[in-house]
């Protein structure tokens, strides 16, 4: 067989820069478009990672502002009635707390209540409870979203004995 029958019958060589060529025109813009699939989801993970994550750490300063709290109760203060020392105890327990609230949760409310211990009704208990409104005032504006996993509220109490012997 002679080298023109056999050139006539092998399909023409295209040139490997020519194939290269259609394959990038007919690539074009794809990457675009999966990047415009996926950065939403990749957006509501980083978005929620961030939310959470400042949550955990406001969540973190109102339990730390709630135990100090519970510790300025144990200190004396000057009265002439159990109760009114209990209340002085009380009064004095939210002031140490709303000190330590950081400022990204200043608004949160304390109330500090003198009762009976549960398990215990010869001692005399203080509970600090330090609660943030997050609906009201979220850290970070909430995604349509994330609204439905979002708290309402991020709540912190801690709780003192005092023996009623040294409460006066």
């Amino acid at each position: 067989m002679s080298t023109l029958v056999r050139h006539a019958m092998l399909p023409p060589r295209t040139s490997r820069g020519s194939r290269n060529a259609v394959r990038r025109t007919s690539q074009r813009g794809v990457a675009a478009v999966e990047f415009a699939i996926i950065f939403p989801l990749f957006f509501v993970v980083l978005y929620g990672i961030v939310t959470f994550s400042l949550m955990f750490v406001a969540q973190q300063n109102l339990t730390l502002a709630a135990e100090e709290g519970a510790r300025a109760a144990l200190d004396y203060q000057q009265a002439s009635s159990v109760s009114a020392a209990l209340t002085a105890r009380a009064n004095a327990a939210c002031s140490a707390a709303n000190n330590m609230i950081a400022t990204m949760v200043s608004s949160a409310t304390c109330v500090a209540t003198p009762a009976a211990c549960n398990y215990n009704a010869a001692m005399d208990c203080v509970n600090v409870t330090l609660t943030y409104n997050y609906a009201a005032n979220p850290l970070i504006p909430n995604l349509p979203i994330m609204s439905v996993v979002m708290p309402a509220s991020l709540v912190s109490s801690a709780m003192v004995q005092l023996n009623p012997e040294n409460i006066l």
